[in-house]
């Protein structure tokens, strides 16, 4: 760990061991990130539009996050970094799992982006007094210790009117189909035992957790799968499985 002692994280060290493994793959879109490369553009069209409307940006300009200092907490390969970039912001890409990081750095310089990959967590970059704008948490808060104490230092990050998006997988036993049985025993996106169904987190539950942590919802939608147009689309109702939240920090 990046400047604090591993008892002060919440990094579950079995789950970051799952991660670096799968590390090479993460800009294969037929390898083990599948299913992130499906979901990528419908991730982005919610946190682009989440982004520009909380800050008063036109997402048709040429670098309509220009000024915005935008932190990717569990950053992987890149996958959310490197539009970020592209759309003109300041990005950190935090991952506690080590051999991500040279994949994403390698993609970057490929790419022709400057994007600051740290080998970090989000309680350490908490403790040196980093501030964001915006914190994106994507599909990390089911694979820590603490969800709480996470939480917690996400929103330490961010500065007064900073934005938190935050998307998960809900616990039910369609999300157990879905995600379980599905990507990981059926289609086998992912190797068994990527996911823990105990360590999933309800909406109710999230939204409680953030307001716990000292930010505001305002916003949460369903990520939804179509098997016939194999497909992901944005939901207003639906949350049963992959959902996203929006949170502020208020001044």
């Amino acid at each position: 760990m990046t400047g604090m002692q591993a008892s002060e994280s919440t990094v579950d060290p079995s789950e970051i061991a799952k991660f670096e493994a799968m590390a090479a793959e993460w800009w294969d879109p037929s390898g083990k990130f599948k299913p992130l490369h499906m979901l990528n553009p419908c991730r982005l069209d919610y946190i682009t539009g989440q982004i520009a409307g909380e800050f008063g940006r036109d997402r048709g300009t040429a670098a309509p996050f220009a000024g915005l200092r935008i932190l990717d907490i569990g950053c992987g390969g890149g996958l959310l970094s490197e539009p970020m970039a592209r759309l003109g912001a300041e990005v950190v890409g935090a991952d506690a799992a080590e051999k991500n990081l040279p994949v994403a750095r390698i993609h970057a310089e490929q790419s022709g982006l400057t994007i600051d990959y740290r080998h970090t967590t989000a309680e350490a970059l908490a403790a040196a007094g980093e501030q964001f704008d915006v914190v994106l948490n994507m599909e990390v808060v089911e694979h820590v210790a603490d969800p709480l104490s996470y939480l917690t230092a996400c929103r330490e990050l961010l500065k007064p009117g900073g934005l938190h998006i935050c998307s998960t997988i809900n616990r039910n036993p369609k999300s157990y189909a879905m995600t379980i049985l599905g990507a990981e025993v059926i289609m086998r996106w992912l190797p068994r035992g990527t996911h823990e169904w105990s360590k999933f987190i309800t909406p109710e539950e999230l939204i409680d957790l953030l307001q716990r942590s000292g930010v505001e919802p305002v916003d949460r939608k369903g990520f939804v799968f179509n098997p016939l147009s194999w497909s992901w689309s944005i939901s207003a109702r639906d949350l049963s499985v992959n959902y996203v939240t929006a949170s502020v920090k208020r001044g």
